[in-house]
């Protein structure tokens, strides 16, 4: 079951292909779709709904959500035997203890792009750009584990390149395209540009792509490199949560 509540074209589409990746692989899917102006109660009550019907084992509610609708209120509704994406409160505590019952799905997408691909992290001077509970303290808390030296970036951050160029490994999930040039880089780092934003008709990153390639050891692709990868470890956790309900 998946809660949409958003008038954004963009979050729409990518509500699309979850239905549709979950289509190819037989999973069936139940979907509620709601305007982004719609009543915060009846947010909460689609959750409900969804949260307390048999039927549905696994449940995932798109974020960010509307300013009127308390993200808070929303994350307890989410049963946590049903959270595919460790979206409610206790399983964000479990996480962060280190005891997880869920693990975030761009979290393992990012984990298991660098594990696929060896770059070493442990040791490594890392910077996080983005400290949303959904995407940008979880990827923390997962570079942290890995035994990085992290650090992490937001709005409110004082010159941030000085902080991204001390990085051996950035991570951008700010949602700002092209927050990130080349003169914010040191040569060697390995950058992963988790967003995906939608600028004059396409899909970028937060990296000014053109100027950071030629100074970092690597680099993911947007669109094509963490969002495919986020959908695959979205439909395993679909299907461990299932197999536990």
């Amino acid at each position: 079951g998946t809660v949409l509540a958003s008038d954004d074209p963009g979050a729409r589409r990518f509500m699309d292909r979850k239905h549709e990746r979950c289509a190819e692989v037989g999973i069936d899917t139940r979907r509620v779709d709601l305007p982004g102006d719609a009543p915060a109660e009846k947010v909460y009550r689609t959750v409900d709904r969804l949260g307390n019907d048999p039927d549905v084992t696994a449940l995932f509610v798109q974020a960010p959500l509307p300013a009127h609708v308390d993200e808070a209120t929303v994350r307890r509704r989410v049963p946590v035997e049903k959270d595919v994406d460790c979206f409610a409160p206790a399983n964000v505590g479990r996480l962060v203890a280190g005891d997880p019952r869920v693990r975030p799905v761009t979290e393992q997408a990012v984990d298991g792009l660098l594990s696929a691909h060896d770059v070493p992290v442990a040791g490594r001077d890392a910077v996080v750009v983005g400290r949303t509970t959904a995407v940008g303290l979880p990827l923390a808390h997962l570079l942290c584990r890995r035994d990085a030296t992290v650090t992490v970036c937001h709005t409110s951050t004082a010159d941030l390149g000085a902080k991204t160029r001390s990085a051996d490994l950035l991570v951008t999930a700010a949602g700002t395209p092209g927050l990130v040039d080349g003169s914010m880089v040191t040569p060697g780092v390995v950058v992963v540009d988790v967003s995906a934003n939608r600028a004059d008709g396409s899909v970028v990153g937060d990296v000014d792509a053109e100027s950071v390639r030629e100074k970092a050891a690597a680099l993911t692709p947007v669109p094509g490199g963490v969002g495919p990868l986020t959908m695959a470890y979205l439909l395993r956790n679909v299907v461990s949560v299932s197999a536990r309900a």
